[in-house]
């Protein structure tokens, strides 16, 4: 019988961390040093939904929703909790998923990793004293046993790696996956599918809010910079990641933050920086063995190095995580084609296309094996989270946004100039913000627009602020390239790409607005 350690501090569970686990150091920062080993991101090709009378009929099933039987996930489920009732240490970690109390769902963990334990308290919120002692049953269960390999014999099951959730027994199982964002990814993926039930949208979003108590969401995939946009001295954090937007304004699922460790720079990313200190981990990191110190412009281990810490470890962050209907909200995408503007101002119809679509391109790394540029086309910003279709996620966020008047806005945070790797350069931080603090400050709303041939989209000729005054060039492609004729061949290649996922994905599911905010190929004789 294992000895059982509920509900323990992050005091408690660094020393038991320390204690148990190889590879485990506190390092110089007091921030505990981590491994997930073999896995040091998720697994998406072993993610299973469990194909239940309640959820059968509206499940996206396809290659990001695989079905699972439930006889399947019996014996699924029988092996992660023998594997735990097994070892000789196991951690219970009680937190709620949710700060607006009417919505927010109490989650149980059980792990074998203090580490784990940790992460998923830092990324859960903590009850009190008093809420832990009136908690009473759990409304989801997970139980990570990833340090035990499933049985790939089992029907609906293609590796020695399972991450399944069952809606109907409300439980999660891993099995073959130590990397810990999967429990905060479970997570994600119940309320993707529970908030639906009551009306209400899941964000796979940032959000942070103004002094006047502006709202504004944040959508991106990775490298975007959803979590460093997110976090502004001149505003405060509602959350970095995970929320939901109700009929009376957005909460945060977490009570942390998960950002990327690559890179980070305390000129460029200083909140951040700071957060990585006692109580917050850092996993799969570079360290110095002797000083240890971690090096952030590392990635020996992997390149998906994440530090998680408390929310209330970002200076001015909102404890109680809840805000108003948003004011603006941002697509964010990091296009290394280097084609698209850094702003756009989105109709209705465009809005449901960016989001459906969910587009980025980052410069190929060693992992890609890939020399070219390669678009990643990830619906609502979250595919591999989505329980439903994206188009029923899509319609839901139009009809809030109509209803509370939210402008919508595409930000590219990627390059311009030329291609990312092909001459073009980056957008500069400063810049970025710069744009934003114009979305902030209703400047960019009020400001001449002219429109991006090919694309459709509304770009502003100039903006009052003196760091976009330093370059403004950069508000249009067609004034940071050049090479003019490259900049109509890189368009034209990036919209056929556009063009081919568009009908790939939705096909004759696609609504006419949609089809009306679908970039058209731009004539060798337009004048760019």
């Amino acid at each position: 019988m294992p000895i059982y350690h509920n509900d323990l501090t992050a005091p408690e569970l660094v020393e038991w961390a320390l204690r148990l686990e190889k590879d485990t150091i506190l390092t110089d920062r007091g921030s505990l040093s981590v491994r997930s080993y073999e896995k040091t991101g998720r697994s998406p090709k072993d993610k299973r939904i469990v194909e239940t009378d309640d959820v059968k009929d509206h499940v996206d099933w396809g290659a990001v929703n695989m079905a699972l039987s439930e006889d399947s996930f019996q014996k699924v489920k029988a092996r992660a909790v023998q594997f735990l009732d097994s070892s000789p240490h196991v951690f219970v970690v009680r937190a709620y998923a949710g700060h607006d109390p009417r919505y927010r769902l109490k989650i149980m963990i059980k792990t074998t990793r203090a580490y784990h334990a940790l992460f998923i308290r830092t990324m859960l919120i903590v009850p009190t004293a008093q809420q832990l002692a009136e908690f009473g049953d759990p409304d989801y269960t997970i139980y990570n046993a990833g340090e035990q390999w499933a049985d790939p014999t089992v029907p609906g099951l293609t590796s020695k790696t399972c991450i399944a959730v069952n809606f109907k027994t409300r439980e999660q199982v891993i099995l073959g996956s130590q990397y810990a964002g999967e429990m905060k990814k479970g997570v994600l993926t119940v309320m993707f599918e529970i908030m639906p039930r009551s009306g209400h949208l899941t964000m796979h979003a940032s959000a942070n809010e103004g002094r006047s108590k502006d709202v504004t969401v944040f959508f991106g995939l990775s490298g975007t910079g959803k979590t460093t946009l997110s976090a502004d001295s001149k505003r405060a954090l509602i959350g970095d990641d995970e929320h939901v937007w109700t009929d009376q304004g957005i909460f945060n699922i977490e009570g942390g933050c998960y950002a990327k460790a690559i890179g980070l720079n305390p000129k460029t990313e200083y909140d951040i920086w700071n957060a990585v200190r006692f109580g917050s981990v850092a996993e799969n990191c570079d360290i110095d063995l002797k000083t240890r110190e971690i090096d952030f412009s590392k990635e020996t281990i992997c390149k998906n190095t994440r530090v998680a810490y408390p929310l209330d470890f970002i200076a001015g962050a909102k404890t109680v995580a809840v805000g108003e209907h948003p004011k603006n909200m941002v697509f964010l995408c990091n296009d290394a084609f280097g084609v698209l503007p850094p702003v756009a101002r989105l109709t209705p119809d465009q809005a449901l296309f960016w989001f459906v679509t969910g587009y980025t391109a980052n410069v190929p790394g060693v992992e890609s094996g890939n020399k070219g540029l390669t678009p990643t086309f990830s619906p609502c910003f979250g595919g591999p989270f989505l329980v439903r279709s994206p188009l029923f996620y899509g319609e839901q966020l139009v009809e809030k946004m109509n209803a509370y008047k939210t402008r919508v806005w595409l930000v590219n945070t990627g390059y311009t100039g030329g291609a990312g790797g092909g001459g073009g350069k980056r957008f500069p931080l400063k810049f970025t913000r710069a744009i934003l603090d114009c979305i902030h400050d209703g400047s960019l709303d009020a400001a001449q627009y002219e429109t991006l041939p090919g694309w459709g989209l509304q770009i502003p000729v100039a903006l009052p602020h003196k760091h976009i005054a330093e370059a403004p060039h950069l508000l249009n492609p067609k004034n940071a390239w050049q090479d003019k004729a490259k900049l109509l061949q890189s368009s034209n290649q990036l919209i056929a790409l556009f063009q081919e996922n568009f009908n790939k994905r939705f096909g004759s599911k696609s609504t006419p607005s949609m089809k009306r905010a679908l970039p058209q190929f731009i004539a060798p004789s337009a004048k760019l």
